[in-house]
């Protein structure tokens, strides 16, 4: 999919696990080795990895695997992780289109609902992309506070 941002080309795309190490690891693994960045689904087949790229530079990434959340009810659920924009490139909307990306190639997969754990810093950003917040704030160790947030598709 090639999104056009006034001149400015932007490309999302599917990359690797690996190639996202270089966003994931400044964003939400600073100050922590770099093996920090695997996460234990990321080379299944049903993994899916997004990468956005702007003037040649992969910015953003976002991967979505199939999680299943008893909370909610929908057989094909799939979990938001490692989603990261580098910190030069925020605020120019390259989440939100990453994010859209993936929610409508999940959707042609009929996938039901999205869902993950989000960052208390995020929240507004996800609820502001049509996401709820579900229970209480809970805390992931050497992470920090977090949300499940989730939005049927």
């Amino acid at each position: 999919m090639k999104i056009n941002s006034n001149t400015t080309d932007i490309r999302i795309k599917r990359i690797s696990a690996l190639e996202t190490y270089p966003v994931r690891h400044p964003v939400l693994r600073e100050g922590r080795p770099i093996d920090t960045c695997k996460m234990e689904a990321d080379d299944l087949e049903t993994t899916f990895h997004f990468g956005l790229i702007y003037n040649d530079n992969l910015v953003g990434v976002a991967t979505f695997m199939i999680d299943k959340n008893l909370q909610f009810t929908e057989e094909k659920q799939y979990r938001l992780r490692g989603m990261a924009v580098l910190k030069a490139h925020q605020g120019h909307h390259f989440g939100k289109q990453l994010l859209q990306f993936g929610e409508y190639y999940l959707k042609s997969n009929n996938v039901e609902r999205v869902w993950f754990n989000a960052r208390i810093n995020a929240v507004n950003f996800y609820k502001n992309n049509g996401y709820k917040t579900y229970g209480a704030i809970f805390d992931i160790p050497d992470i920090g506070s977090h949300y499940i947030m989730s939005k049927t598709l």
